[in-house]
């Protein structure tokens, strides 16, 4: 899959404490862009400092059919797919601690290489979680 950057951001989930912010303003500035834009949405998780508790790039994203695009996801890559309960006000971070919660108990073997949250212009959100 290759994926062309709209904005992306530096972050860390336990040490920035404007981490909300920081990605409220990165997906509107990406917003302005994306305006006209209907068809399926990243937000990138990559260039890992170590494991979910290091810091991250986070990067909104579209496909793109153009070979130079700036990252490339190996279609060899293996997923552990999670779906986000869209009626949830707080479903994405919800999923994303039940993602923590099992990579705690070692119910969960993360890759580390790229993660991405995938928004369906249908309002569905799944959350794809590399694995070994």
């Amino acid at each position: 899959m290759n994926l062309t950057i709209i904005k992306s951001i530096r972050a860390n989930n336990f040490k920035d404490r404007a981490i909300i912010q920081k990605i409220a303003n990165m997906w509107e500035e990406a917003s302005s862009i994306l305006k006209n834009h209907n068809e399926v949405t990243y937000g990138l998780y990559y260039d890992y400092e170590s494991d979910y508790k290091g810091d991250y790039t986070l990067s909104v994203a579209i496909e793109s059919s153009d070979n130079e695009s700036p990252i490339k996801i190996p279609e060899t890559s293996k997923y552990k797919i999670f779906e986000v309960d869209t009626l949830d006000e707080y479903g994405i971070l919800n999923t994303w601690k039940e993602i923590w919660e099992r990579e705690e108990k070692r119910d969960l073997e993360r890759a580390y290489s790229f993660d991405f949250e995938k928004y369906y212009p249908n309002g569905q959100i799944e959350i794809h979680i590399a694995i070994k």
